[in-house]
C-alpha cells in the first residue's frame, strides 16, 4: 500500500539514484515522501525515518541550501544518538555529515569536533584500516586544509590514501580522490 514501510524505502531507493545520477531536483519529491511515511508508520523516532531526515538533508546540501540542510541533519543525528547510541557507525555518519555542512557554511571551528567525533567513533567501532574510517581521515585533512594549516593536513591524507589503496585499490574513485587531495596539498607546499 502507499503507506507501508516498503514503499517508502521503495521511495526513498529511488530519490537516491536520481541524486546520485545527478537529478536532484527529481529526487526531493521522492525523498520527501518517504521521509513523510516513515515519520506517520514508523514514528519520528524510528533509525529508517533518520535515514531518511539524513538522506534529505544530504539532498537540500548538494542543491546547494545549506540552512534548508542543517535542521534535517541535525534531528537525524539527535535521533541516532539516542536511539542507536552515541557509538553506531549511523551516529558517526550523521556527525559527518553535520561536520562537512558546517565546513561547508564557512564553520570549519564549529565542524571540528563533528568530524572528529565522527573519526573517533569510526576507528573504535570499524578499525583504523575501514574504508569509512579512511573517508573520516579524508574530510578530518580536508578540514584542517580548509584552515590552512596544510602540515597538519598532510598526514591525515596519506593515511587515508594508505587506506584506500590496501582496502579498495589505487585506480578506485575514493582512492583517486584522496591521492588528488594530497597531490594539491604536495604542491601547495612546494612539494615538500
Amino acid at each position: 500500500g502507499p503507506e507501508h514501510p516498503d514503499t517508502a524505502a521503495s521511495l526513498n531507493n529511488l530519490g537516491m539514484l536520481l541524486k546520485d545520477m545527478g537529478d536532484l531536483a527529481g529526487a526531493r519529491p521522492y525523498l520527501e515522501r518517504a521521509l513523510a511515511i516513515r515519520a506517520r508508520v514508523l514514528g519520528p523516532e524510528h533509525p529508517d525515518t533518520a535515514a531518511s531526515l539524513n538522506n534529505l538533508g544530504m539532498l537540500l546540501k548538494d542543491m546547494g541550501d545549506l540552512a534548508g540542510a542543517r535542521p534535517y541533519l541535525e534531528r537525524a543525528l539527535a535521533i541516532r544518538a539516542r536511539v542507536l547510541g552515541p557509538e553506531h557507525p549511523d551516529t558517526a555518519a550523521s556527525l559527518n555529515n553535520l561536520g562537512m555542512l558546517l565546513q561547508d557554511m564557512g564553520d570549519p571551528a564549529g565542524a571540528r569536533p563533528y568530524l572528529e567525533r565522527a573519526l573517533a567513533i569510526r576507528e573504535r567501532v570499524l578499525g583504523p584500516d575501514h574504508p569509512q574510517t579512511a573517508s573520516a581521515v579524508n574530510n578530518m585533512g580536508g578540514l584542517l586544509q580548509a584552515m590552512g594549516d596544510l602540515p597538519a593536513a598532510r598526514p591525515y591524507y596519506e593515511r587515508a590514501l594508505a587506506i584506500l589503496e590496501a582496502k579498495l585499490g589505487p585506480d578506485h574513485p575514493h582512492t583517486r580522490l584522496v591521492r588528488d587531495n594530497l597531490m594539491v596539498i604536495e604542491a601547495a607546499m612546494g612539494g615538500s
